[in-house]
């Protein structure tokens, strides 16, 4: 099994990079990246002095997580008396397989933040050397392969989210020391096979290994499993043991389909280095109240990064969760105290109750964890201005910062100008008939810059196209088209 030639562009643990508060852009991020030495991968994450809270340094997280439904499984009770006598560190991974993280991975991020809340340490591991494997878990069939280029760009994206996001979500932390992101393409890039087989294969036993529920499942599939992937819970079991000896890593978090993962590296050290030091820690999948996974659209998935998704949408994705499912989110994906959290749950059961409290609550939570109180502002701005009759008066940087989550299109002056409102609805999609368009005007739900259209004769004026650049059309609250004047 030839290791593929190291590759500059991922980060090497060569050098120290520390960070201000303020993170780079992913385009400075990428100079950084490409340039003609190695940086590290260690990014020390520094934090405003300026914040004065302190953290929770002594309180149990292991009880704040279960209180809030966020543990599943624990490797040994012992973690639970640790996570109060010692300062622990704790690890959480993920594979570069996309150039964001998504949902999916919300999270390991969450709880990371928990245990820095706590007076932890926590340490982000990018998959470099394991994205080039592909784990089995969950997954029906083998990963495709991904090329350098491509799990460069999606190192540099991702490390780039996680370190914003880290950066400026616990503000009552106040050491610079607090998180730290490691690559663990830095030691695999090195390591023989030979060196390998000795070193780790010796220890693994086969049965074992084949009794972990991932690999079940893809034995008796039509698929099977390929002996790259049946290798990947070594990979990620030997990650565990490198953190543990050379980073003094305690703790290995992920999410329950994780668990074999996770238990092939406590058992590595103990049987390696002869200690019971190392735990694991899993919490539950996200998953909706019927037990389909929470984090998908219709778009597909919801990424994390602005760049791929927009703080407005990830906002909506959020505003529409079902009653049914809003409290359990309120606890998992946010850090409302329980209090509060119950305060809405008991709201909701009153006859005075205002619809999608909650959801609004929640929805600003996650975004602002997520995107930052810029990006939740410029959500609330959209969602307010971008409201069927809403007062706020629209213009064209606002219309455009929702173009990319609406159908929009481009006409030509000449060809928007005097045209009946009812023609453009059909021609740009929003609707299919004038049947259709008049029975909306009737009931009133046709839409021209927000402002209800009653008249069947309106044509479009020229005052009518925002700053001569834009119109948006709405049918109803939800369905919009954008278009754009050339």
């Amino acid at each position: 099994m030839a290791m593929a030639p190291a590759s500059t562009t991922f980060l090497s643990c060569n050098q120290k990079l520390f960070l201000s508060r303020n993170v780079a852009s992913s385009t400075k991020m990428a100079a950084l990246f490409f340039g003609n030495r190695t940086i590290s991968s260690i990014i020390r994450c520094a934090q405003s002095s300026a914040q004065t809270k302190t953290p929770l340094h002594r309180s149990n997280v292991i009880e704040i997580l279960e209180q809030r439904g966020l543990v599943d499984s624990i490797t040994s009770p012992n973690l639970r008396a640790s996570c109060s006598s010692q300062t622990l560190k704790v690890y959480c991974g993920f594979d570069p397989t996309a150039e964001s993280l998504h949902l999916g991975n919300l999270l390991g991020l969450i709880v990371l933040s928990w245990f820095r809340r706590c007076g932890h340490k926590a340490v982000p591991l990018i998959g470099g050397a394991t994205a080039r494997i592909g784990d089995p878990s969950g997954k029906s069939l083998e990963r495709p392969e991904l090329d350098l280029e491509t799990l460069e760009k999606n190192t540099i994206g991702i490390t780039n989210t996680i370190t914003t996001i880290l950066n400026r979500s616990t503000p009552d932390v106040g050491d610079d020391d607090s998180f730290m992101v490691l690559n663990n393409y830095d030691w695999w890039k090195e390591f023989k096979l030979l060196d390998f087989l000795k070193k780790v294969g010796k220890y693994a036993r086969v049965g074992t290994m084949m009794a972990k529920e991932s690999v079940k499942k893809r034995l008796e599939s039509d698929q099977g499993m390929s002996y790259t992937e049946f290798t990947y819970q070594l990979l990620q079991g030997y990650d565990f043991l490198y953190l543990f000896e050379n980073e003094g890593v305690n703790v290995q978090l992920g999410g329950s389909d994780q668990w074999g993962n996770i238990t092939a590296g406590t058992e590595l050290i103990r049987k390696i280095l002869q200690t019971d030091g190392a735990y694991g820690l899993t919490f539950p999948l996200l998953l909706k109240s019927d037990g389909t996974k929470f984090g998908k659209s219709e778009d597909g998935a919801i990424w994390l990064s602005p760049a791929m998704l927009s703080p407005y949408k990830f906002y909506q994705y959020f505003f529409s969760v079902p009653d049914s499912d809003v409290v359990r989110f309120l606890k998992i994906l946010t850090f409302l105290d329980m209090n509060v959290i119950m305060g809405l749950e008991a709201q909701m059961k009153n006859p005075g109750y205002v619809p999608n409290t909650a959801q609004r609550r929640l929805a600003e939570e996650v975004t602002r964890f997520v995107h930052g109180q810029e990006g939740l502002d410029e959500a609330l701005k959209a969602t307010e201005a971008l409201r069927p009759g809403a007062e706020t008066k629209l213009d064209w940087k606002t219309i455009e910062g929702i173009a990319q989550d609406v159908p929009s299109c481009s006409l030509s002056y000449d060809e928007v100008l005097n045209i009946s409102l009812v023609d453009l609805s059909i021609s740009t999609g929003l609707l299919e008939s004038k049947s259709a368009a008049r029975r909306l005007l009737k009931q009133g739900g046709l839409y021209l810059n927000n402002n209800r259209v009653d008249s069947e004769v309106k044509r479009i004026e020229a005052e009518d196209i925002v700053d001569g650049k834009v119109l948006l059309l709405s049918a109803g609250k939800k369905n919009k088209v954008v278009v754009r004047i050339s």
